[in-house]
């Protein structure tokens, strides 16, 4: 049996380029990567991360938490503290 398999797959150039990026950031060969998400779809026996589309306020609170914005906690205590549960 081969040590190794190959995979082909086709992404749009400035995709690849991104990704590509962050992985040398990350010091991640793209082979390892692969691998790792291989590994993932196994061990979830499906896709690793969910596939639904956020609402607006999701998507609302997801831009503001990248900008910096909205309420800041110094512990998970105070997180629940002002939580509306």
């Amino acid at each position: 049996m081969a040590k190794t398999a190959m995979t082909h797959a086709r992404l749009t150039p400035e995709i690849k380029e991104q990704a590509e990026k962050i992985l040398k950031d990350l010091g991640i060969s793209i082979s390892a990567a692969y691998e790792m998400y291989y590994r993932q779809i196994i061990a979830h026996q499906g896709i690793p991360f969910d596939l639904r589309i956020p609402n607006a306020e999701t998507r609302q609170a997801m831009l503001d938490a990248r900008e910096g914005q909205g309420r800041k906690v110094d512990t998970v205590d105070d997180l629940f503290t002002g939580l509306d549960i």
